[in-house]
């Protein structure tokens, strides 16, 4: 062990490295209403979703916009926060996805090389996400893997949401 650390160095986890906005309700509900706007959810909807989970301790529901990158059909979302933690693999959870409200089959991904492969993915195709969880890029526009080391061990979980077609509701 290093001589300056000491054992309640090494029992602290990692700071969260997603930043909030002060003004983080506000901005939530201003785009919730723009995702449910008729043809301006086209336009916000092309990388923002809207997640409707239920808690699993006190059923209490929450609707969360999230960014969102497609890939290979599905929609797959990366987030530290603790709402994460109500979604499960295999139990599906409502979406709405370009102005419609659908269900979507979910899995969680939580182990370091499989939210690390997806951080990758999100953060060099949008950049914005790259920023709100403080993960550096290199000039090709690749991520830094010490950073996502960090936001994998500050509680990261990737989220691959496979929307139902309509009529599978």
């Amino acid at each position: 062990m290093d001589e300056n650390r000491t054992a309640t160095d090494d029992a602290r986890a990692p700071e969260v490295r997603a930043r909030t906005l002060p003004v983080q309700r506000l901005a939530n509900r201003l785009v919730r209403g723009l995702l449910r706007t008729p043809l301006v959810c086209r336009v916000v909807g092309r990388r923002l979703i809207t997640l409707y989970v239920v808690g699993r301790k006190t059923g209490r529901r929450y609707t969360v916009p999230v960014a969102y990158v497609p890939d290979e059909g599905a929609l797959l979302i990366g987030t530290p926060f603790a709402w994460a933690r109500n979604l499960r693999s295999g139990e599906p959870v409502d979406v709405r996805l370009k102005g419609r409200r659908r269900s979507a089959d979910v899995q969680v991904v939580t182990d370091e090389p499989g939210v690390v492969a997806a951080y990758v993915l999100m953060a060099s195709r949008n950049h914005q996400f790259a920023a709100f969880n403080r993960i550096g890029l290199d000039a090709a526009g690749q991520p830094d893997p010490v950073d996502l080391h960090l936001a994998w061990a500050a509680g990261a979980r990737a989220i691959r949401l496979v929307p139902r077609p309509l009529g599978q509701q």
